[in-house]
């Protein structure tokens, strides 16, 4: 888990943020939570290399 975050602001359609919502609550995740795992699959499906902040291992393409 990440130590520090920063904000990252997305406009998206008010029906689609309100059925993600609810899907987040029916599957007993917050929304950021899913926007985190997101952001975190497509760094790596792009072999994108990245240190998760209060982590010093380094996250690949290899490790998925």
């Amino acid at each position: 888990m990440e130590l520090k975050t920063a904000r990252l602001t997305v406009l998206i359609d008010p029906a689609k943020k309100k059925a993600f919502e609810t899907l987040c609550a029916r599957q007993d995740v917050t929304p950021s939570q899913v926007v985190r795992r997101l952001i975190r699959d497509y760094l790596i499906q792009h072999g994108v290399e990245f240190i998760p902040s209060g982590s010093a291992k380094i996250a690949d393409a290899s490790e998925a």
